[in-house]
C-alpha cells in the first residue's frame, strides 16, 4: 500500500438510500485527497432518502449528484478498480456480490437503518444524524491509516477493528 495512491472505495447497502450514500459522500470530502468513494446496493430502491439528503444538505454537502444504482455498475470490466468494498448494513453483508474487478479488500461495518426509524420527523432526522455520526467517526479513522506502513493482513485487521469499534487499533495518523 502507497499513500501516495488515491484508493476507490465501494460502500454497499441493499437500498442504496441511505447509509452507503452518506458514507460515500463523508469518505469524498473528508479523503478527497487519497480516496475516490462510489456507493451502490444489492437491491438499489431507485431513489435517496430525503433523510440522508437532508442531513448532509445540512452539513454542507453537494448533494445533487447522488442516485442509489445497482452494484452491478461496479463489476463491469470498465468499472473503476475497486481497492476497498465496504458494506454498511448487514443484509448486503450476507449477500454473494459479484466479483470486484482488482479483487478490493473488503470489510464490513454494520449500522442500524435509519430509514427504518419509526417516529416523528424529528426522530427520524435525529437517526439520520446519528448514522452520519457513526460513519463519519469510522471513515475519519480509515482515512488517517498511514498506509505505507501497513500489510494487507494488517490493513485488514485495521479495518475490521474499525467496523466493530469505530476506531483501528493501530491507527498512524497521516504525515503531512
Amino acid at each position: 500500500m502507497s499513500d501516495s495512491k488515491k484508493y476507490n472505495v465501494l460502500f454497499l447497502c441493499t437500498g442504496n438510500s441511505a447509509r452507503s450514500i452518506i458514507a460515500e459522500a463523508i469518505m469524498n470530502k473528508v479523503g478527497r485527497d487519497r480516496f475516490q468513494a462510489y456507493s451502490a446496493g444489492s437491491h438499489p430502491n431507485g431513489t435517496v432518502n430525503p433523510y440522508a439528503l437532508d442531513v448532509l444538505h445540512r452539513l454542507d454537502y453537494d448533494v445533487t449528484g447522488f442516485r442509489s444504482k445497482p452494484w452491478d455498475e461496479f463489476a463491469r470490466p470498465d468499472s473503476p478498480k475497486l481497492d476497498f468494498v465496504i458494506t454498511v448494513c448487514d443484509n448486503a453483508a450476507g449477500e454473494v456480490c459479484p466479483i470486484w474487478p482488482g479483487q478490493p479488500m473488503s470489510a464490513h461495518w454494520g449500522l442500524p437503518d435509519p430509514a427504518a426509524v419509526e417516529g416523528t420527523a424529528v426522530e427520524k432526522a435525529l437517526a439520520f444524524a446519528d448514522t452520519y455520526r457513526m460513519l463519519n467517526n469510522r471513515i475519519s479513522a480509515f482515512t488517517n491509516l498511514k498506509m505505507s506502513g501497513l500489510d494487507r493482513l494488517s490493513l485488514q485487521r485495521n479495518m475490521d477493528d474499525i467496523g466493530k469499534t469505530g476506531a483501528a487499533s493501530q491507527v498512524e495518523p497521516q504525515q503531512g
